[in-house]
């Protein structure tokens, strides 16, 4: 299976201490240049830089061959499209509105952080309110209706 990752959802899932669920779940990571830079960069939360540098192995960087589409992107979001449409990839990882909706009109499946959750929880890999209050932690926006709807659906 090939999974492209965007910036937001790796940077949350290593501050909340569950980026060991995209293995579980997925078994491998793309990550293109422009997302391995940002986790890197100086700027980056010091656990996402170690977890970046070096990358686990099962994560690895891959360029785009045409990364010229989606001008109104950053260059993250605008990579990770790029690379998830030349790999056919299965879905890909973003939570960024503006990049879900470029990569839902283009054909590309994606999913969020909060999805990352979900399907662990259904495969019993967490427990998804302690996740869900381990994830807001980090600061990350999160719509109340939004993870209200997630975890009703999991009560039943």
């Amino acid at each position: 299976m090939i999974v492209v990752a965007d910036t937001g959802p790796v940077n949350y899932l290593i501050q909340s201490g569950q980026i060991d669920l995209l293995p579980q779940l997925y078994g491998s990571l793309l990550l293109p240049p422009a997302v391995h830079r940002e986790l890197v960069h100086p700027g980056a939360p010091a656990d996402v830089r170690r977890w970046a540098n070096p990358l686990p192995d099962w994560a690895r960087v891959r360029s785009p061959s045409d990364n010229s589409r989606f001008s109104e992107l950053g260059p993250g979001e605008r990579e990770a499209i790029s690379l998830a449409l030349e790999t056919k990839a299965e879905f890909l990882l973003i939570d960024e509105t503006q990049g879900r909706k470029a990569a839902v009109a283009c054909g590309v499946r994606v999913k969020g952080t909060l999805g990352v959750l979900e399907q662990a929880a259904d495969r019993c890999l967490i427990d998804l309110p302690q996740a869900v209050r381990r994830l807001k932690a980090t600061g990350i926006f999160l719509s109340a209706d939004l993870v209200q709807d997630l975890l009703a659906r999991h009560r039943k």
